[in-house]
């Protein structure tokens, strides 16, 4: 994959920046874009989850370039429609043309129909609102439409015959109970990824979501592990470089002949 540049966002910690690392393994250049996400104090939540989401990226670009890599670290507020464009012109100026795209970043409200002040875990729940919608639907459906949106078009007036995009989902058919937000901005994510697999199929790109299984990213407690045990759809608790091999495989030229799917791990 040398000669490849890729955006990879939410790439300060957990999947996103062990992405980062398994692309710049293979030889591409990376852009690591991140936002520093205050989460309110949960006791059910461990705290290190929360001091993760905090940093910067500065750490995964240090990784990358001790192994011999490129990488660059970009605070990035997703939720603001500009953002997207940014990134391209900021990676093309430091790295080049960005052929492949990760949107891994993820707003990850808590929101629920239902009264519960929490959830089974224990982990604080809100009612759905105007802000919880917002703030989902931004970072999960609108800037991962804007990001393709913005590889299609540069990928097109260059004359460009190669992309790779590849996405994060979660939820099921049922939806995602008590991150309902969550679940529909996801859903959002994968509608468009399908969409960009089609019409995009002609430029040489292939498009495709990607359902980790339950990842231990800092947030995983016992409570987790007990159901993840006890259920008869889940079957392991994934580390994020595991998923991120599945990615990283995703963006190669091994991967050619993938597109339109969405990948359940489990």
């Amino acid at each position: 994959m040398s000669g490849h540049v890729a955006i990879v966002t939410g790439a300060n910690h957990g999947i996103g920046a062990a992405t980062a690392n398994a692309l710049a393994t293979a030889g591409t250049a990376v852009l690591c874009a991140y936002w520093r996400v205050r989460d309110a104090e949960d006791p059910a939540v461990p705290q290190a989850y929360r001091d993760s989401r905090l940093r910067g990226a500065d750490h995964v670009v240090a990784e990358i370039e001790a192994a011999g890599g490129r990488a660059v670290a970009v605070g990035a507020d997703l939720t603001d429609p500009a953002a997207p464009a940014r990134l391209f012109d900021l990676a093309e100026k430091r790295l080049g043309p960005v052929d492949i795209l990760v949107n891994n970043a993820t707003g990850w409200v808590q929101d629920t129909f239902a009264q519960a002040p929490t959830d089974h875990h224990g982990r604080a729940l809100r009612p759905v609102s105007p802000a919880t919608w917002s703030a989902q639907f931004a970072v999960d459906a609108m800037a991962p439409a804007l990001l393709i949106g913005e590889l299609a078009r540069r990928h097109t007036a260059r004359g460009a015959t190669w992309g790779r995009i590849v996405g994060l989902t979660s939820g099921g058919e049922l939806g995602f109970p008590e991150e309902v937000s969550y679940g529909a901005a996801k859903a959002a994510q994968t509608n468009y990824t399908m969409s960009a697999a089609v019409e995009l199929a002609p430029l040489g790109i292939t498009a495709n979501m990607v359902h980790p299984p339950v990842t231990d990213t800092g947030w995983v407690t016992d409570s987790v592990r007990d159901v993840v045990a006890a259920s008869p759809r889940l079957v392991n608790v994934a580390t994020a470089a595991e998923v991120a091999e599945v990615i990283a495989y995703l963006a190669s030229d091994a991967a050619r002949l993938i597109t339109g799917n969405t990948i359940t791990l489990r």
